[in-house]
């Protein structure tokens, strides 16, 4: 399918050919009929791509402190990779579309093939033949509004939360502050709602148009704040929708001028922010900053679990706003249809552009974008091949499943440089990046479906997508006889692991889990310290890990599977490959939290034992300071002791006094050494790392979370795998 997407490096935009998005069970997907440019959202985008790498810099602040922090922990080549990777990625644009549904989820209600819809969303209404749209973010359009007037209707949704959010009362006086595609639409919202509006633009056609909705015009170069005052008594306006996009601090500064004692002001632009106080103060001006469409937005509760606000507590909705608007529409209440200046087909994508980019003179308002997809698209769900040049049967052919930030940062990278391997097919969960990122490292084909991947052309695939993904993956890759890679963990419950040993047993391929600390060179060293020490070790892990949002899809029991689960799996792995043995039984405590359950604790300790008669401490903290380093290892046994601070440096103690320091220039957690050793062994047909030793870290792991929850040691009893 064509999807419009721009290159952050460059700020280029233009059209990709990338497959459909996967249809999950709270999503709709829909074939998009209309889209609408919006020209100030969108050309913020596109002018911060056109910077150079200094002024995007100067732009972003907050990004160069994490890029300087990376430096700092992960060294500059691996940060280089990580901000190239991120810039040369295809982002795709826009946000509020139209057009028929093709298929609903299995939860969700109310939509079937063939409803005509209006559909938003940042990350999911783009500009795209096919979209794939969670439940909350799509509402029914009525019969008497066409597709490309509920196009607006995201659009207009961010225009109806700042006018709710200024509580116009009937019979008030409103100034609105900017007249592109908002400003037009918040004059007709605030007309319709029984107010008096004033409205102003620098552009004086933009002001003429809003006059034609009902508002009184303040032309360019006008006494404004002479006019409020006349149109209030001389008391001011009870409130001002500011709708236009500048860096400058003037807009807020004039509110602050013309609006009454108590009156409200509600930014819906971007605009400067710096607050004169005495206006304000004197006033006690309210002032509040719209926040997009509406409530549910930025919650993924709502907007990807699907989990609606009850009505009687939230009377408006991001999804209520949209049908809110749809039904003014219906009833002629608003018109959207006299704002449309432009209208393009999806391959004419750049010339679109052009107009917002200044390129082009001639005035623009509401530009559509139109579409006229194939449904054999979607019913195909095949191949869009990427590279020309031929396959090569000498090489192992790679195929990746996911494409996200640690895939393209530490594992794409060291592997495209490796002689030995092709990579082929590259299919992700929502299609919008595969095309790019199959484009930057060198893929034969992308795909929609997983199953592409599992055809004669790939010997191994590497599992990188969200946690809940990886265990059926897993199984179904072995099923095809594959040799599987896939990022920790390997599985979520013990029902999940079972299954991957059931499809093991049968299967041709081997099994690698991305525990990667087990190879960094601070531990190799530590190993081989140890190498001839008989007596069982005792190890300990201290990991200062840092905050995750409780928002964050980690966070989530049924799709991250909580931070035990999902990373520390890492440390546990870490103390098998200290102490040269796999675990046996596992004992955890978490701290008392009235936020936090057995399954998302992320401040906990673990106490393991090994086959060997070695035990581990693990302390996991997510609630310590980002000052400390993050992971601290000690490692005791034979008269010997070792320490590993954050896989920087290590310190390998004998006897008495003998202290040998082994540093590395930066920060190496093994991803390197881990890849070229699972690479060798899988050209032997052997495991790199001994599967009873995976499954044995992975069930131990789920074990401490049930171990938490009892308030019970747990065994590691690999036979309970076995189904009868």
């Amino acid at each position: 399918m064509k999807q419009v997407c721009q290159t952050l490096r460059t700020g280029v935009v233009e059209v990709n050919d990338v497959p459909v998005p996967t249809l999950t069970d709270k999503f709709v997907l829909v074939k998009n009929t209309a889209s609408v440019i919006s020209a100030g959202t969108e050309k913020t985008k596109i002018d911060m791509g056109k910077k150079n790498l200094l002024q995007k810099a100067k732009a972003r602040p907050d990004l160069v402190k994490q890029v300087i922090k990376k430096v700092k922990a992960e060294g500059l080549q691996k940060t280089l990779q990580t901000v190239n990777s991120r810039l040369d990625s295809p982002s795709p644009l826009g946000y509020s579309c139209a057009g028929e549904v093709v298929a609903a989820g299995g939860l969700v209600e109310g939509i079937r093939p063939g409803d005509r819809v209006a559909c938003g969303g940042a990350d999911y209404a783009n500009h795209a033949e096919f979209v794939a749209i969670p439940k909350n973010l799509v509402v029914k359009i009525p019969q008497n509004v066409s597709d490309e007037e509920a196009a607006f209707t995201t659009v207009g949704s961010i225009a109806l939360q700042g006018v709710r959010l200024a509580d116009p009362k009937l019979g008030e006086t409103f100034l609105v502050l900017g007249l592109g595609l908002l400003g037009q639409i918040a004059v007709q919202l605030l007309t319709a709602n029984g107010c008096k509006v004033i409205a102003t633009d620098l552009d004086a056609d933009l002001v003429k148009r809003a006059e034609g909705f009902g508002a009184i015009g303040a032309y360019p170069g006008s006494d404004l704040g002479g006019l409020c005052k006349e149109l209030t008594a001389g008391h001011g306006v009870d409130g001002v929708l500011v709708c236009a996009g500048s860096s400058s601090n003037q807009p807020i500064e004039l509110c602050g001028q013309v609006t009454r004692e108590k009156g409200r002001v509600v930014v819906v632009g971007a605009v400067r922010m710096d607050i004169p106080r005495e206006d304000y103060f004197k006033k006690e001006i309210s002032v509040v900053i719209s926040r997009s469409y509406g409530p549910g937005r930025y919650d993924p509760f709502y907007e990807e679990n699907g989990n609606d606000y009850p009505l009687s507590y939230v009377r408006f909705t991001e999804q209520r706003n949209m049908q809110a608007f749809l039904e003014l529409i219906s009833q002629g209440k608003m018109d959207v249809k006299s704002l449309i200046t432009h209208r393009f087909e999806v391959d004419q994508a750049e010339e679109a552009y052009q107009l917002i980019e200044g390129n082009k003179t001639e005035p623009y308002l509401g530009i559509l974008m139109q579409y006229q997809a194939d449904l054999s698209e979607v019913e195909s769900g095949g191949r869009i091949s990427v590279s020309k040049k031929p396959v090569s049967t000498d090489r192992i052919g790679v195929s990746f499943f996911g494409a996200g930030n640690y895939a393209t940062a530490s594992l794409l990278p060291p592997l495209k440089a490796d002689t030995d391997i092709e990579f082929r097919g590259l299919v992700t969960a929502s299609g919008r990046t595969a095309q790019g990122v199959a484009s930057q490292f060198g893929f034969s084909f992308c795909a929609a479906n997983y199953d592409e991947l599992l055809d004669k052309d790939s010997d191994a695939i590497m599992i990188v997508t969200r946690h809940d993904t990886h265990a059926e993956s897993v199984s179904k890759a072995l099923a095809a006889n594959k040799h599987v890679y896939v990022e920790k963990p390997l599985a979520l419950t013990i029902d999940e692991l079972s299954d991957v040993h059931t499809a093991y047993q049968s299967s041709k391929g081997t099994v690698m889990v991305g525990f990667n600390r087990r190879f960094a060179p601070s531990t190799l060293e530590v190993v081989e310290h140890f190498k001839h020490v008989k007596s069982p070790l005792v190890v300990n892990v201290r990991v200062n890990a840092g905050q995750i949002p409780g928002d964050h899809w980690i966070q989530d029991t049924e799709v991250g599977g909580g931070r035990m689960i999902g990373e520390g799996c890492h440390f546990v792995d870490l103390a098998s490959a200290l102490t040269g043995s796999n675990p046996v039984t596992v004992s955890a405590i978490a701290s008392a939290k009235a936020d936090k359950s057995a399954l998302l604790n992320d401040n906990l300790s673990l106490s393991l034992q090994f086959e060997n008669g070695s035990i581990a401490n693990i302390i996991y903290c997510a609630d310590g300071s980002k000052a400390m380093a993050k992971e601290y290892i000690e490692v005791f046994g034979g008269g010997k002791s070792a320490v590993i601070k954050d896989f920087k440096e290590a310190e390998l103690f004998s006897g008495d006094t003998k202290v040998v320091q082994k540093k590395l220039s930066a920060q190496d957690k093994g991803q390197k050494i881990m890849l070229k050793d699972w690479l060798t062994a899988m050209k032997a047909g052997q495991q790199s790392v001994p599967y009873e030793c995976l499954m044995a870290t992975s069930m131990a792991t789920i074990m401490a979370v049930e171990s938490i929850a009892t308030g019970a040691p747990m065994k590691v009893d690999l036979s309970v795998l076995d189904k009868d």
